[in-house]
Formats: C-alpha cells, structure tokens, sequence
C-alpha cells in the first residue's frame, strides 16, 4: 500500500519542521512538498497533485482561504485539511463552503492530526470535536457582530480582488503587488478602485482594519499604513 503523499503549508518554519517530523514518523504518511506561503501552496498543489494538503489559514502573500479557492478552482478532487489556531465558526463555515474536507485547531493532539489525514483521504470531513459540536448546536447569527459581516462581505470579492486585498493590507505599495502578482501597476489600481467602492472603504487603513475583521490577515501582522 503506498504512503498518502502531503504538501505541508504553513509559514512558522518551527512550527512546519515539528509538523513534518510528526507526520513523518507514520510509516503511511510521506511529505513530498512544503510551502511558507499561500501563493506557493497553491502552485505546489498544481504541480505536485498530492493526496492530501494541510494547510494554515494565516500565511502571507495569500492566506489559507483564497488558496484553497484557487487550489479547488484548479483541482476540484484536491482534499484540503485545514490546521488553524483559529477555530471560529465563520471561518469553519467559509472554509468548508469552499470544499476542504476537514478543520483541526492546532491544539489538537498529535494522533488526531494523522488520523484525521487518513480519513481526509478516504473522502471523508474531518473536523475537530469542539467545531463539531459547536456547529452542530447553533447556526453562525448573520448580524452577531461587524466582523462577521465583514467576513461575508468579503466573499463579494472576486479572487483577484481578495489577493489585491491582503497584498495592501500587508503593506505592499502598487508596485510590490504589481510584481507579486504579475500584473500592471495600472491593473493593481483598477482593483483598489474595484475595492474601495465594493466594500465603502476609501483609504488604505479602513482597507488594513476590514482584512483584519474579515480574516484575511491576523490582527498580529505588522503593516505599513500608507
């Protein structure tokens, strides 16, 4: 029987090597590829095929959400496991709406995490039991708060504009993002126009606060109010 092939995405190198040499130790289970980065979990996804990916949902350049957007875009069989420190049900609801087949909180113990691996691939939905249970007990309240309206309101964003989103809200001037992006300068400002009258907001900070509220960045990045 061969070992279910891995693409392992997460940005604290510390915290991705622990993952690795976990993962690693069951004799099923083979990592064939690592990202730090949304972006190139994304191309890893697209040229590697593994069986399973894990995933973050914090992580520069392209955060966890939008990855697995464009990963699912590209490949509809792909089985995604998400594995975040955040665990509410806003996030579990879009990401799962999205297709990934599972949800762990990193505080998961280490035998959930394999095994939760094995029964992604099998093409079952893992989630983590205080997920489960949350989600099975309650329905997410539209207008329980602004921030999860500015989570709905982000999936009003195309994919582009997501991407434009966190780039501005990272710091990144027009030019930075034009070439993170492969794109123009002038197609970058026709999508922060695009942004600002979607979403109302018109200027680079109210930009930053709503990818804070909407997840698309942690509250913890550091970004350049420009």
């Amino acid at each position: 029987m061969s070992a279910i092939t891995i693409l392992l995405a997460e940005d604290h190198t510390i915290v991705r090597e622990g993952l690795k040499a976990l993962l690693e130790s069951e004799s099923d289970i083979k990592i064939i590829g690592e990202a730090g980065d949304g972006r190139t979990t994304v191309k890893l996804a697209t040229t590697l095929s593994p069986d399973v990916i894990v995933m973050d949902i914090a992580m520069p350049l392209m955060n966890g959400i939008e990855a697995t957007r464009q990963i699912l875009h590209q490949l509809p069989e792909a089985k995604i496991l998400i594995l975040s420190a955040h665990s509410d049900d806003a996030y579990v609801e879009q990401i799962i709406g999205l297709g990934a087949k599972g949800y762990l909180i990193k505080q998961s113990a280490a035998h959930v995490l394999a095994d939760s691996i094995r029964r992604v691939h099998r093409g079952e939905t893992c989630l983590s039991p205080i997920i489960s249970k949350r989600l099975h007990h309650h329905e997410i309240k539209a207008e329980a708060s602004g921030e999860l309206h500015a989570k709905k309101n982000a999936s009003q964003l195309s994919s582009r504009e997501a991407e434009v989103l966190q780039l501005i809200a990272e710091g990144k001037a027009n030019k930075e993002t034009a070439d993170v992006l492969n794109i123009s300068i002038k197609t970058v400002e026709k999508h922060r126009q695009s942004l600002m009258d979607k979403l109302d907001i018109h200027d680079t900070a109210g930009l930053t606060r709503h990818a804070i509220a909407a997840g698309i960045i942690e509250s913890s990045v550091q970004v350049t109010i420009i």
